[in-house]
């Protein structure tokens, strides 16, 4: 028995010393947490997104952005690396950009602009012929989402310049590990493709997500996820170079930001906030200690479908929900005349809506 109780005691603290001392890549910052206010008004749940449908994407999984052609077929990208034409019922191949893409916009010449989280930023011309406008496979650059200026000045965020989603193998373990530590490591870059120049716009972000650009190019709205909020960026006028809240104490993790018809901007939430993750907002030693715990034991975003619909202010407009969660993991809306299209991280549909149903 002695001999039982001298080893257990041992296997204790090997086990202690391992939770305490083991290295992990993150050096989490403490911070204040704002009280999870739950599903409550302007968020009170609903069932609107029960309407919704999907379009069978046949073997390609995880249309995580989307956005209208010029030839009004919608455009999406994939988890295979595979940017898709669909058109009613027809779904088509259109590129292969490699990588991960996620954001997606439509230029005005007619090209699509991607995010790509594994390379950086991609144009793909009208041939599907695809370039690369920033970083590349040999410097990466965790490339989260975009939006066009009028005058064509690309702007994107960079959601982690630490956790790489290329060096992590994925988007959601590189995303982990960014929001377990809590550090500025998100930013927004401001790429001008008629000369080829970057610069930083906006850095010390807590995960950069979502970018949606107002109709005029004022003002960029900007998802700062890990702080639960949405900043605004004044690109002209008086306020030209500074940021406000817009938004703040989401119910969610907000993901991409996508500008919709007569003056809304659309949100999606990838998953609702999570308990552990802001108690322990202040415990930069435990959220250390989690982070050597096998992934199983790990915190692990929870399904559901949440999107919803502001203006310029922060007013919410459109809150809709499924509590069933049938198309979970909610990333945006594209938002054309007659229909709504849900884009999501996982499953091989994409969800639509027609506003005629709602």
């Amino acid at each position: 028995m002695k001999k039982l109780l001298a080893t257990a005691a041992v296997l204790l603290v090997a086990a202690l010393l391992y939770l305490a001392l083991w290295p992990v890549p993150i050096d989490p910052v403490a911070w204040q947490a704002p009280a999870d206010r739950g599903l409550t008004d302007p968020y009170l749940p609903n069932r609107l997104l029960q309407a919704a449908t999907g379009t069978d994407l046949g073997p390609h999984e995880g249309p995580e952005d989307a956005t209208l052609g010029p030839d009004n077929a919608v455009y999406a990208t994939t988890l295979d690396g595979v940017i898709l034409r669909i058109s009613g019922e027809s779904v088509e191949e259109f590129a292969r950009v490699g990588g991960r893409p996620l954001g997606i916009e439509a230029d005005a010449d007619g090209s699509l602009v991607v995010a790509n989280a594994f390379i950086g930023l991609q144009r793909v011309a009208i041939d599907g012929t695809v370039t690369t406008l920033f970083g590349g496979k040999n410097d990466p650059v965790f490339a989260n989402n975009l939006a066009i200026a009028p005058n064509g000045v690309i702007y994107f965020t960079e959601a982690s310049r630490k956790f790489g989603a290329l060096a992590f193998g994925d988007t959601m373990e590189a995303t982990l590990y960014d929001v377990m530590e809590h550090g500025g490591h998100g930013r927004v870059i401001e790429y001008d493709p008629a000369t080829g120049q970057s610069r930083t716009l906006l850095g010390g972000l807590a995960y950069a997500n979502g970018i949606a650009i107002s109709e005029t190019g004022d003002f960029l709205l900007i998802v700062e996820m890990n702080e639960y909020r949405i900043i605004k960026y004044w690109l002209e006028g008086p306020n030209k170079g500074s940021t406000e809240v817009v938004i703040d104490n989401l119910p969610g993790f907000g993901d991409n930001l996508k500008t919709g018809l007569n003056g809304r901007f659309w949100l999606g939430f990838a998953a609702p906030r999570k308990a552990i993750v802001d108690r322990l907002a202040d415990k930069p030693f435990l959220r250390k200690a989690v982070m050597r715990l096998p992934k199983m034991l790990r915190p692990a975003a929870e399904l559901s479908s949440h999107v919803i619909a502001f203006d310029s202010d922060g007013v919410v407009l459109m809150n809709m929900q499924d509590p069933e969660a049938r198309y979970p993991t909610l990333t945006g809306v594209l938002e054309t005349r007659d229909y709504l299209y849900l884009t999501t991280l996982y499953g091989s549909t994409l969800p639509v809506i027609a506003k005629k149903d709602l």
